[in-house]
């Protein structure tokens, strides 16, 4: 897949943040993306602020609904097509104390961060098979390194990452590949951060997309399957 112009890429969790990011940077790279949402609005919005770098359309679904992800897939293949590429960032995170945690927290992260992914995948995979494409999941350094406070994070993000790469040995063997990105620090709108020009030291949004558009165009025969990816310079602790 070295040339991006005209593949399509579905995008989920795509109306803000790393998804976002990944859209605008592979929109310029000449793909047509779709983005999805919870919130059509949110979907609208995005694609409205996007669509002057070329051909996006965004869907209101739910990663927990295994039958949106169907619908979703669908739809991309009936307008385009082919459905070439797989995002699957979709996610959330709820930090607190195991003692503090409610039952709706862990749930939420669980079903999103995880279910959810198994979801879009399970959705993705004829349309993958048939055009040996690309199913990208963004994890999380949180997958490898636990810390206070964690739990339901933790957890979701080491199970997603022990996913991708059972799915990946899974799916080889058809000519899809298979990649799971995890990023560090990034600048971002998740947990409700509001960034600022004290995040510059962050990964940007804007950097997730390169990596996707480089690993999209690297030779078939090599597959990166689990990237670990940090700041340069974080902050000095005081």
């Amino acid at each position: 897949m070295t040339s991006l112009k005209d593949k399509t890429v579905l995008i989920t969790g795509g109306s803000k943040g790393i998804g976002l990011g990944i859209a605008e940077y592979l929109l310029k790279e000449g793909m047509k993306v779709a983005i999805t949402s919870r919130s059509q609005l949110a979907a609208d919005l995005a694609v409205k602020q996007l669509e002057q770098y070329g051909e996006i359309v965004g869907y209101e679904a739910d990663v927990r609904d295994l039958s949106s992800q169907e619908k979703i897939v669908e739809s991309i293949t009936s307008k385009w097509g082919s459905l070439d590429v797989v995002i699957a960032n979709a996610g959330v995170g709820h930090f607190a104390n195991i003692e503090d945690m409610t039952e709706q927290q862990w749930n939420d992260t669980v079903d999103i961060n995880l279910t959810g992914v198994f979801n879009t995948t399970k959705a993705s995979i004829p349309a993958l098979k048939k055009s040996k494409g690309y199913l990208m999941t963004i994890a999380s350094l949180a997958g490898t390194n636990f810390f206070a406070n964690g739990a339901a994070y933790n957890a979701s993000k080491f199970g997603l990452v022990g996913f991708t790469q059972a799915v990946m040995l899974d799916l080889r063997e058809y000519g899809v590949k298979v990649t799971t990105i995890m990023p560090g620090s990034v600048t971002s709108h998740f947990n409700n951060h509001v960034p600022s020009e004290a995040d510059a030291w962050k990964i940007q949004p804007e950097d997730i997309g390169q990596m996707v558009a480089d690993l999209l165009k690297m030779n078939p025969r090599t597959l990166p399957s689990k990237i670990e990816v940090r700041p340069t310079t974080p902050p000095t602790k005081k």
